[in-house]
């Protein structure tokens, strides 16, 4: 028991010094910096060349300036004095890049394990590490769901898209080291609470339209497989229903159409009308022009539904 208890502090210590050194080891890769309370080279070198300054006795010209002085510090607001506060406040608000790393590597990193050799008979005779690097530099499917735990937002979550968005991440369920530094400093998030106090302005990006039609786009490109060039039938279905389901009143009727269809994927084309189409078409369908330049598929949506309404 008591050799099982060292052996698990061991393994606690050995983690916590990896996770140290992971952390060093990218800070000096990534060549990121922290410069707060340190000294600049420029400052100390004038603050040597300087001579100390000599006193020298004041007059009477000295003494009214100071009189004066003092009266108007006197006459000023007490709020022009609380901005000798600001650069305390203005440094704790600022975003950090070694903050939002090790955040990073709360969900990607390498990972250390014991290794014990023994004699074969049970009696061990050494103790080492190993190291097990990987996507080391990546937060997979496992670090995803603990983040997303962690920000108290569900993976299936349209906010999710949005910050994958913002993140310009490539592939779904993944965010790599330099789409989330890159993504984070633009969203002056660097820890889970700021992203949290964030999630509100992540759904109001969902309200403006031109936004909107960025994201939509993207979405085709980061759901799609990348050695396929459309997207599943099953995943569009998905996705349609994240970014349509609640805004298009046609939605579930159109989501019907494709699961009867013969259709088996989606191309971006398709994609691309079906926001249009859901945009500038009426509920009744009575402004569709069939001789437009609407792909087939919603040609035969067309079709589909008005023999529907009609029997």
């Amino acid at each position: 028991m008591h050799s099982d208890a060292a052996n698990f502090q061991l393994n606690s210590h050995l983690t916590t010094l990896a996770s140290i050194h992971k952390i060093h080891h990218t800070l000096h890769r990534l060549n990121i910096t922290e410069d707060v309370g340190q000294e600049s080279p420029t400052s100390a070198c004038c603050s040597r060349a300087m001579p100390p300054r000599k006193k020298r006795r004041p007059t009477a010209g000295d003494d009214m300036s100071a009189k004066k002085s003092r009266q108007d510090r006197v006459k000023l607001s007490p709020s022009v004095f609380r901005k000798n506060d600001s650069p305390l406040i203005r440094e704790e608000e600022t975003f950090s890049n070694k903050r939002c790393l090790e955040w990073f590597y709360e969900y990607a990193g390498d990972f250390i394990r014991l290794v014990k050799v023994d004699d074969g008979c049970g009696h061990v005779f050494s103790t080492f590490c190993i190291f097990l690097t990987g996507c080391d530099d990546v937060v997979g499917p496992e670090g995803m769901e603990k983040f997303c735990e962690d920000i108290g937002v569900e993976p299936e979550n349209v906010v999710m898209l949005v910050l994958a968005w913002k993140l310009d991440a490539q592939s779904m369920g993944y965010f790599t080291l330099q789409e989330w530094l890159r993504g984070m400093s633009m969203l002056h998030c660097d820890s889970t609470e700021r992203l949290r106090n964030s999630l509100d302005y992540l759904r109001s990006v969902l309200n403006d339209g031109n936004s909107f039609k960025l994201i939509y786009r993207y979405a085709f490109d980061f759901a799609r497989e990348k050695d396929q060039r459309s997207l599943d039938l099953n995943t569009a279905k998905c996705m349609l229903g994240l970014l349509l389901g609640k805004t298009w009143p046609l939605f579930p009727v159109f989501n019907q159409f494709l699961e009867q269809s013969k259709y088996k994927v989606i191309n971006k084309d398709q994609w691309c009308n079906v926001l249009e189409f859901s945009r500038t078409i009426n509920l009744d369908l009575s402004n569709y022009d069939e001789d437009g330049a609407w792909p087939v598929l919603l040609d035969e949506f067309v079709e589909w539904y008005k023999e529907r309404q009609m029997s």
